[in-house]
């Protein structure tokens, strides 16, 4: 049979189990690029307070509409866009699959929209309709990540739109970790960047000796905070290869952190 049909026997009623911070909550993994999928354990803990931490700084409010056509086998749709919506009490347009002329008609009544940066290069060459201020004029924030966003891309949308993107920056293993800030007094939303630490998450940037890179040089990514996973299902020397000895993850990513703190 189908899960609709197994569905259809069921009560409509189920009871709230109790779940404390460290019950794992969900199983997430990794895409294996760079050998075998990882199943990334994360918990109560690193979704609520990953949830919590992107409600505030990213100013979500009942009244806004999430306009939502991400996948959700990946922390992107699955959890960082739905979680943002169902905390604030907002409403979600749900799009079973991308389409850029559809979501650009969609735009006027929307307030919010998570994207990766492919999303916002079709939706610069959609011709029918064509992305315009007019169509985003109730919009207040896009945002985008899972991949970098060329500065081409960042620059012609705000241009074409009035809006500049905000970019942040996180993975399967630990959800969000920086993000380029929502309110200007917090700094500017910076192009090549994926902005600041979230609060309560810590990055700093390692060369190959273990050592603290200076602000500008590139190097490893390592990261820690309460978001963090606990570790690869039924993997556990992995796991252990992957935490520093003083307890921060290493990301596999490179980068640099300038002066002023922008990742």
């Amino acid at each position: 049979g189908t899960l609709r049909k197994a569905l259809a026997a069921q009560s409509p009623r189920h009871d709230v189990a109790a779940c404390h911070d460290d019950d794992l909550a969900a199983i997430l993994y990794t895409s294996g690029t760079t050998g075998r999928s990882k199943g990334a354990m994360l918990s109560h803990r690193n979704l609520r307070s990953n949830a919590l931490t992107l409600r505030d700084y990213w100013g979500w409010q009942s009244t806004d509409v999430l306009i939502h056509a991400l996948p959700i086998f990946h922390v992107h749709g699955l959890f960082v866009a739905s979680h943002c919506a169902l905390l604030a009490g907002a409403r979600m347009l749900w799009f079973s699959r991308f389409d850029a002329g559809a979501v650009i008609a969609r735009l006027t009544d929307a307030t919010v929209f998570m994207g990766v940066p492919t999303l916002y290069v079709r939706m610069l060459g959609a011709t029918a309709p064509r992305l315009s201020r007019e169509h985003c004029r109730h919009m207040r924030l896009f945002i985008s990540g899972s991949a970098p966003l060329l500065i081409e891309t960042f620059n012609e949308f705000r241009e074409r739109t009035g809006h500049t993107i905000l970019e942040r920056y996180g993975m399967s293993e630990t959800c969000m970790l920086t993000s380029n800030p929502w309110l200007r007094a917090d700094g500017e939303r910076r192009g090549g960047t994926v902005g600041l630490p979230l609060p309560g998450v810590e990055v700093r940037v390692h060369d190959e000796r273990g050592l603290a890179c200076e602000a500008g040089v590139i190097g490893a990514i390592q990261v820690r905070g309460p978001n963090v996973f606990a570790g690869y299902w039924r993997m556990p020397e992995k796991t252990r290869e992957e935490f520093t000895d003083d307890g921060w993850f290493r990301t596999g990513d490179v980068g640099r952190i300038d002066a002023d703190g922008y990742v």
